[in-house]
């Protein structure tokens, strides 16, 4: 059995980008791997045809009958894995060489973590460098506004998958990714590693600009979800980001009307009214 299954759902992926991704995985100095790849647009010849030119053992191709979707794939590919961990990887990002000999190293070393990833380098029109929090607390704190694990360079126990019964959640596609960590934070321990794991592409046409209508729609629905869950952690993440305004108002300049601190809004200064978000 491979130690891990590297996962792929294709969808009309151009095959210069497609070619990139696949060698950036078969280039890896970690090699006790198998690479599922998912065609779930059947009809593209010529995505297959680019697959099939490789002849290394470790890949193996399907294709869905018809369009399923990307979350019904993510899933269709976490029941064909049969590694220990597996690592998620878009079809246009690239993963830097040492990617799965870092994580699995991690993962190894440190039992009670279930999902470890690291930071993201942007190319294409776009240059950014995301760096993510390093710790669980920190992820899990951030994570109750937004997410904080960079999927395409995530590595899974796949145990904390299966004996939870955790998948992903077509309700929430395209933040379908956002809804799995969610659902995760109340099992297991996060990590991100504070070195770049993945190159991602960034054009202006995949599918993360595309959708970001329907991926804030969904991204606020699972904040807030998370936001009632666990009012500690997004308790301690408005402590730490929120501004901290003090204002007071004075009648005369002597008699205490109302102030405002820590967002808070007093009337007389002392009794709290309600809580003021900015922006």
């Amino acid at each position: 059995m491979p130690r891990v299954s590297v996962l792929t759902p294709l969808y009309n992926t151009n095959p210069v980008h497609l070619r990139e991704m696949i060698e950036s995985i078969l280039n890896q100095t970690f090699t006790d791997f198998e690479f599922l790849i998912l065609n779930d647009s059947p009809n593209n010849t010529e995505i297959e045809e680019v697959v099939k030119s490789y002849k290394d053992k470790r890949i193996k191709y399907a294709k869905n009958e018809q369009n399923m979707g990307i979350t019904p794939s993510r899933n269709k590919l976490l029941k064909m894995a049969r590694g220990e961990y597996v690592a998620i990887f878009d079809h246009d990002d690239i993963s830097v060489p040492e990617r799965l000999a870092l994580c699995v190293e991690y993962l190894d070393k440190n039992p009670r973590v279930g999902v470890v990833s690291g930071w993201l380098q942007f190319f294409g029109t776009d240059d950014n460098l995301v760096k993510n929090p390093e710790s669980d607390t920190d992820i899990k704190i951030y994570t109750t506004v937004n997410c904080y694990v960079a999927h395409t360079a995530a590595m899974i126990r796949k145990s904390v998958l299966t004996d939870n019964n955790i998948e992903y959640e077509e309700y929430y596609t395209p933040a379908e990714d956002y809804r799995l960590w969610a659902r995760l934070m109340d099992v297991t321990h996060f990590h991100n590693l504070q070195t770049v794991l993945v190159k991602y592409r960034w054009f202006g046409n995949n599918t993360s600009a595309t959708f970001a209508d329907r991926t804030e729609a969904a991204r606020r629905s699972i904040s807030l979800q998370l936001q009632n869950k666990y009012p500690a952690y997004y308790r301690e993440y408005c402590r730490r980001f929120e501004p901290k305004t003090r204002i007071k108002v004075r009648l005369f300049g002597f008699i205490p009307l109302f102030k405002i601190k820590h967002n808070w809004f007093y009337l007389f200064e002392c009794i709290p009214v309600c809580k003021i978000y900015w922006g």
